[in-house]
């Protein structure tokens, strides 16, 4: 299987319900954790840095994913955005060079 990176731009999965979205996710993110195989990193940008910080619902599956191994990256300049520079509960900051590099090694998949 070729490795791969995650690109999250969103708290949600999918368009539409943003109720169902927010499901989705969660769902999406616990089951990775129960998959044989994981991708190399999590990249997280846009709203998606909202699912690393401090009362995230998939706080718990974030930080399994981490502990198997699972690279989790955080956008710093949309942390500073949505001012959570302070709030970030798993994973670590990024520059966007660092994702570019990431993204430019892997096969990317866009969540």
């Amino acid at each position: 299987m070729a490795r791969k990176v995650f690109l999250v731009q969103s708290e949600e999965l999918g368009r539409g319900d943003d109720r169902l979205g927010s499901m989705l996710m969660a769902n999406f993110l616990r089951q990775l954790g129960n998959s044989e195989n994981r991708p190399t990193a999590l990249v997280f940008w846009n709203a998606g840095v909202r699912l690393l910080c401090e009362g995230s619902k998939v706080l718990d599956h974030l930080k399994r994913l981490e502990t198997q191994g699972v690279e989790i990256r955080a956008c710093t300049t949309c942390l500073q955005y949505f001012e959570l520079e302070d709030k970030l509960a798993v994973g670590k900051p990024t520059t966007m060079l660092k994702s570019i590099h990431l993204m430019l090694g892997f096969d990317v998949v866009s969540l």
